[in-house]
Parts: structure tokens; C-alpha cells; sequence
């Protein structure tokens, strides 16, 4: 039995020694088989690699040769490129040294001139010394044998002159005067009219309060509030004055001023609807309508130069302008009155044939400086022309601010316009409105005026100042002297008064033959 066992055991022993070395026998055959491949294939990859290392040395031969043909070439139109510029700036050198040539030639004539100008000059002096000493020669020889000094002489010899030619200029003044109405009155009514006629406005409305209506009465109290703190700080915020009284739902803002004014009244309104009323929300409601207060400012500035037509102008300018709605004079919006000038000048400008838009651009310039006025001291004319040339407007606008109200000399035909303009505009029916005792006070210096002159008797201002009527004593008043009463009483009205629109003089001299019967 054990040995069965033992024979078995061997067996298997045998059996799995024999399957280990044919296992082994397998894996080397198939080791060697590999072996072949492998190499086999390195062989085939190298002749493949060798293969595309010929192909890409070619191909990189190829690309160089392309390269060294185009860099040959480009080398070549640089050196022709070279060559050309060189011939030009040769040829620039040459030209150069021509004009240089006739430049020092130039200046050496120049030179020559110079100094035979300067001997000239000299030898000149020399003469006009020589004469001068000749002349007080002269004068003194003479002064000796007239026994008169020279100033002597001249002051006797004008005051002659001056009596005997005094009738004669004062008919020569009134022909001329009488000649060129005869030419210029139908031509300057005809444009004129024209002009009023293509442009309308409306009639003066501004006032110096406000009115504001309330939803109840109880809003009252709430605005006074407690102790009187709310109206208090609306005041002293808005620089007006609040009239709160037995008027049924509603309160009245009082102020010269137009913008605060506004702005107060904004404020009021804006506190009425928000319900919240005490010093703190007062100051912010203040503060946020003062902000866009700013903004429709502008806005009403650049409207009015889009309406009339003009541009490029200054940002800051056009805020000014837009300031001028909130400034009145007698009443008239200043705003609305500068847009009636620039509109009238540029009507008559085009009749005339002159620059329109320019035209308009200094009638609407022309009060500028009556935005900001109560801002600094001198007068709006002064300040008008200051901005404009800030600003670098051109020389006829700020003639044309400057000569408006007669203050200096008129250069140009748009100055002249534009002065006609702001009459028309302020005189018109309805323009301006005026205080009774302004209007009082304009009357009693007229007639006190026209008192002033000698061989007057009696002066009436008529129709609310518009004409002045002057009565001279015929004994001591002559027809010709009556013209020159007239001009001197013109040229005496406009430098002491200040008045809107235009005044008509009239001087009468009546002659009257008296007898008694008896």
C-alpha cells in the first residue's frame, strides 16, 4: 500500500517536473521569436527614420535656397531704394546751397539798404532840426514886430472866428440834419417797421411776489411751525420773505430777486406735498432744488441759442445766459428782451445785408452783463464786455455791449443795430412796466432840464415822458439858435438820464404882434 503511494507521488512528481521544463521550453521558443521581431522592427524604423531625415534635408535645402533667392532680391530693391534717395538728397543739397547762395545775397543788399537808409534818416533829422530853429526864429520876429504872443494871437483869432462862424454852423448843422432825414428817415422807418412787423412778444408780466395756493388753512401753522423755527429757517435758507396772512389758502413769497423767488417757491411746494415740514428736511428740499435749479438754467440757455440759431459758445457763457431769466428791468424779463434784440437786429441786419448770425449773437449778448450785476460792483455794460472777452467773443459783439447804451463809440453797422434793437424792444407798447414815482421823478427832471437853458420860458414833458416840449422867449431866441438849444438839450438828457426807450424834443419859438385899440 505505502508503495503505491510512493509510486504515485513520484509520478505526479515526474509529471510536474516534465510540465515545468516543457513550460519553460514554450516560453524560451517564444522569447526568441520575439527577439526576431523586435528586431525586425528597429531594422524597418530605421530605415524609415533615415528615409524622412533625407526627405526633410532636401525640403530644408529647397526652402533655403527660396530664402537666399528673396533676400537677394530684397537687398537689391534696397539698394536701388538707396540710390534714389541719395540722388534726391544730392539734388536737395544743391537747392539748399542755391537758396543759400540768394540769401546771403539778399542780406548783404538788405545791409546795404539799411545803412543807406539809416544815413538818409540822419541827414533828415539834420533838416528838421535846422528847420525848427528857423521856424522859432521866425516866430520870435514876428512876435516882436506884432507886439502879440503867439497864444495871444490864436485866442483872439478864435474867439473872432468863433463869433462870426457860431450862426453860420448852426445853419450848416440844421441844412445837413434836414438833408439826411430827407434820405435816411423813409429808409430806416421802412426797416424799422419791417422788422417790429416779422417780430412780435408779448407784454411785460413780471411781478416781484409769488403766490402760493395751500390745500387747507391747518398748512399755515404747519409752515410757521412751532414757535415760528420752520419759517424762520424758510427765510434765512431762501433769502425771501414769507407773508402769511388772513388769505384764504394761501401764502404770498415776496423777493426782487426772481431766482430765489423760484427757488423758494419750488421749495414751499415740494414741502406742502412731501408732508414732512421742519428745519432739517427745509435745508435738503432747498439744497436738491438748488441743484436743479443749476440744470434748468443751462437747459433755458441752450434752448435760446438753439431758437436763435447761434452755436459754438462757451458752456459757462450759456449758463449766464440763462440766468438772464431770472433778472428783470422794469418789469421786462431780461432773457426774453435779449432774444427780442438779437431777433430784431438780425431782421435788420438782413435787410442790410450784414452777418445775421452775428448780428444775433450780439443783440443777445448784449445785457449779459446783467446776470451777475448784483454779484460784483460796476456797471452791466462793464461787466458785459469783461465776460465777452473772457470768453473770446469776437471785436463787433463786445463794441456792441459796450456802445448799447451810448458809453462808447460805435465801430460797426451791428453795434448801430443792436442799439436800435434794445431801444425798440424796451420802448414797444407793453414792454416795461414802471413806478409811479420813478415815472414822477423822470418828468420833474426833464421839465427841470429843459429849464436850465438860457432864453427858455416854460418846458412841459408830454405823454409819460416821451416828448418834451420847449417854449423860448422870440426876443431872445432865434430861429437858428433854437436848433442848437435843441441839440445841447438832446446831448444833456442823455448823459444825466437814465430812461427806457427814446424822447422826442421839440423847441417852439412863437412870434406874436400885440397892439391896443382904443
Amino acid at each position: 500500500m505505502e508503495i503505491n503511494i510512493l509510486s504515485i507521488l513520484l509520478t505526479l512528481l515526474i509529471g510536474i517536473l516534465v510540465g515545468m521544463g516543457i513550460s519553460m521550453l514554450v516560453n524560451y521558443i517564444r522569447g526568441v521569436n520575439a527577439e526576431k521581431k523586435a528586431d525586425k522592427f528597429l531594422e524597418e524604423a530605421k530605415k524609415e527614420a533615415e528615409k524622412q531625415k533625407r526627405d526633410r534635408l532636401l525640403e530644408i535645402k529647397e526652402e533655403s535656397h527660396k530664402l537666399k533667392q528673396e533676400l537677394d532680391m530684397e537687398i537689391k530693391q534696397k539698394k536701388a531704394e538707396m540710390k534714389e534717395n541719395e540722388s534726391r538728397l544730392l539734388q536737395r543739397e544743391a537747392s539748399l546751397d542755391k537758396r543759400d547762395e540768394m540769401l546771403q545775397k539778399r542780406d548783404a543788399m538788405l545791409d546795404e539798404k539799411d545803412s543807406k537808409l539809416l544815413a538818409k534818416q540822419t541827414e533828415l533829422q539834420e533838416k528838421e532840426v535846422k528847420m525848427d530853429e528857423m521856424h522859432k526864429e521866425e516866430m520870435a520876429l514876428l512876435e516882436n514886430i506884432a507886439k502879440f504872443s503867439k497864444e495871444k494871437a490864436h485866442d483872439m483869432i478864435m474867439k473872432r472866428v468863433e463869433n462870426d462862424m457860431a450862426k453860420e454852423i448852426a445853419e450848416y448843422c440844421h441844412e445837413k440834419e434836414t438833408e439826411a432825414k430827407l434820405n435816411a428817415h423813409e429808409k430806416a422807418k421802412q426797416i424799422i417797421v419791417e422788422s417790429m412787423n416779422r417780430y412780435s412778444e408779448d407784454v411785460a408780466s413780471e411781478q416781484t411776489v409769488s403766490t402760493i395756493n395751500l390745500p387747507n388753512d391747518d398748512m399755515k401753522g404747519r409752515l410757521i411751525g412751532r414757535e415760528g423755527r420752520n419759517i424762520r429757517t424758510i427765510e434765512a435758507v431762501t433769502g425771501v420773505d414769507l407773508i402769511i396772512d388772513d388769505t384764504p389758502e394761501a401764502i404770498v413769497i415776496s423777493s426782487f430777486d426772481l431766482l430765489r423767488r423760484e427757488i423758494a417757491k419750488i421749495t414751499i411746494e415740494t414741502l406742502i406735498k412731501d408732508g414732512r415740514i421742519h428745519p432739517s428736511r427745509i435745508e435738503e428740499v432747498y439744497d436738491k432744488v438748488s441743484k436743479d435749479m443749476n440744470t434748468k438754467i443751462t437747459e433755458l440757455g441752450t434752448e435760446t441759442i438753439y431758437e436763435l440759431g447761434i452755436s459754438k459758445m462757451d458752456p459757462e457763457l450759456i449758463n449766464l445766459i440763462g440766468k438772464l431769466h431770472f433778472r428783470t428791468s422794469y418789469g421786462q424779463n431780461a432773457l426774453q428782451h435779449s432774444k427780442e434784440v438779437a431777433n430784431l437786429t438780425g431782421l435788420m441786419a438782413s435787410e442790410l445785408g450784414e452777418n445775421v448770425i452775428l448780428a444775433k449773437r450780439a443783440g443777445l449778448l448784449h445785457d449779459i452783463g446783467k446776470s451777475i450785476d448784483f454779484e460784483m460792483e460796476g456797471s452791466h455794460v462793464e461787466i458785459g464786455m469783461d465776460i465777452a472777452k473772457k470768453y473770446h467773443e469776437d471785436e463787433i459783439v463786445i463794441n456792441a455791449i459796450a456802445s448799447h447804451h451810448g458809453d462808447h463809440e460805435k465801430h460797426s453797422i451791428i453795434a448801430a443795430l443792436v442799439e436800435v434793437a434794445d431801444t425798440l424792444s424796451a420802448a414797444r407798447p407793453g414792454a416795461r412796466n414802471d413806478s409811479l414815482d420813478n415815472y414822477i421823478k423822470r418828468l420833474e427832471q426833464l421839465e427841470e432840464i429843459g429849464n436850465s437853458f438860457d432864453g427858455v420860458e416854460k418846458t412841459f414833458a408830454m405823454q409819460a415822458g416821451r416828448e418834451v416840449r420847449v417854449m423860448v422867449k422870440p426876443d431872445e431866441v432865434d430861429d437858428i439858435h433854437s436848433y442848437k438849444i435843441a441839440r445841447e438839450l438832446k446831448e444833456k438828457i442823455e448823459s444825466e438820464m437814465q430812461y427806457p426807450g427814446t424822447i422826442k424834443i421839440i423847441v417852439i419859438r412863437e412870434s406874436r404882434a400885440l397892439e391896443e385899440a382904443k
